[in-house]
């Protein structure tokens, strides 16, 4: 039977994850990543298991979810040996009070596993690793020219790709078509494919290119700004602080470093005249130790800002023809719950589960929807309601929003993990592993995944 041919466009976890789990399935996988390299293109493959990764964003919260769909690839134990496990974490006030506690044997209980933090750009590197070698193409702008049709003579998807830059160096040259043969930069390039998956992120072309029509994603009402420092000279707890129109976030990773993130109700596109440290500074200089001093820590140049957008409305599917959207293409979501990599990976394991490399690639991609549409919106519109709650200003709202919180933890003690019921404790459908117990499950698994 010939071999299956599945092309992804974009090389971010989603991606990756994808690329990797239809490899494992029997496809015949090319991710094209229109960047230099996201985890450095020359070093990917399964030869090459410790890729370095270019700058990729900071930190990213893997709950037992996506955990658990990561050991269907057998990646499991390696995330988490990556991965920071946050024993314990607190919800504060600006001036410091404690409103909640929760630690990471409560999510085992509720979950069946902790939620831990990755540094994204290992994460990638681990994924790129493990892919075949000369999968992963980066400086390859790719456009989705044609969804194709799948059944029975079918038309295949077509792709194009402007051969923008050489992935080794990120300088302009010439890059490697499936053949082994050159192409020169800014020649075009033309690939076929039985499957297309759209992993492009929030602004999503190959979205835009199937659901025309379609309402792009809308701002959520606030600005993110994400950086990473080196280990302080004394550890700090895992804590969100939530103060007017505003959080702060602190996550020890796995080296001692800390990765920080803050959230504010701002305009949207606003830059800093400055520099973005000073920004942060400015609005969160004066809340309780540690924050002032991560931020006198970081380098203006690492700190990364980013307007929130969430999904506007459901989408009419997550296919199109031979083509499947994934990921913040087809869902993207505010980061209060830290979900939104979680649910691209959940996405990858699903569609690689149902699209067997025998199987009805359109009663496949329709099951792919059916399962992944009604849950990743549900999860879409549980965050963006936390994200509403961060942008609160008022100072009467903003008490009555810390009493409501205190009263609450005090009688639910998990309360900052009841947000994850129902998410965080998914299970994919192929065979997973707790670390260490390789081949067996936890007893947290619901009866109906026995």
């Amino acid at each position: 039977m010939r071999q299956r041919t599945a092309i992804v466009i974009g090389g971010g976890i989603g991606g990756l994850t994808a690329a990797l789990a239809l490899d494992r399935r029997g496809w015949s996988v090319t991710v094209l990543e229109r960047t230099a390299g996201p985890a450095a293109a020359p070093a990917s493959g399964r030869r090459a298991q410790t890729a370095r990764p270019a700058r990729s964003g900071a930190g990213i919260g893997l709950a037992p979810n996506a955990q658990r769909a990561l050991d269907t690839l057998g990646l499991g134990d390696a995330v988490r040996a990556m991965a920071a496990w946050q024993g314990a974490g607190e919800l504060r006030l600006p001036g410091g009070r404690r409103l909640a506690r929760t630690d990471n044997a409560a999510a085992v209980r509720r979950f069946g596993g902790p939620v831990m933090v990755a540094h994204r750009a290992e994460l990638l590197a681990l994924l790129a690793g493990r892919l075949p070698d000369g999968a992963l193409r980066t400086g390859a702008p790719a456009e989705l020219v044609d969804p194709g049709e799948p059944g029975p003579g079918g038309r295949p998807a077509r792709v194009r790709i402007a051969a923008a830059a050489d992935r080794a160096t990120g300088t302009a040259g010439a890059t490697a078509t499936e053949e082994g043969a050159d192409v020169p930069a800014g020649a075009v390039e033309e690939l076929t494919a039985d499957l297309v998956v759209g992993a492009d992120g929030i602004h999503s072309a190959v979205r835009r290119a199937v659901f025309p029509g379609h309402p792009e994603p809308r701002y959520a009402g606030f600005t993110a700004w994400r950086f990473v420092v080196p280990a302080p000279d004394r550890p700090c707890t895992a804590h969100e602080t939530w103060g007017p129109g505003g959080l702060w976030g602190t996550v020890p990773l796995p080296d001692g470093r800390i990765y920080a993130y803050a959230t504010a109700a701002v305009p949207p596109g606003g830059r800093a005249a400055d520099d973005e440290r000073a920004e942060l500074l400015r609005r969160f200089g004066t809340w309780h130790r540690p924050v002032p001093d991560l931020i006198a820590a970081a380098d203006p140049a690492t700190v990364l800002r980013n307007d929130v957008r969430t999904a506007a409305a459901p989408p009419p599917a997550f296919h199109r023809g031979r083509v499947a959207l994934l990921g913040d293409a087809v869902h993207p979501m505010t980061p209060n719950l830290g979900q939104g990599g979680c649910q691209a990976i959940e996405d990858a394991v699903v569609l690689a589960q149902l699209a067997a490399p025998d199987a009805d690639l359109a009663a496949a991609l329709a099951d792919f929807t059916r399962q992944r549409l009604p849950r990743t919106m549900d999860v879409v519109r549980r965050a963006e309601r936390i994200g509403r709650l961060t942008t609160w200003r008022s100072r009467p709202a903003c008490a009555l929003r810390a009493v409501l919180m205190a009263a609450t933890a005090r009688l639910t003690p998990d309360l900052a993990l009841r947000a994850l019921d129902g998410i965080a404790d998914w299970w994919p459908e192929g065979p997973t592993y707790a670390a260490g117990t390789r081949g067996t499950r936890t007893a947290a698994q619901p009866k109906e995944h026995e």
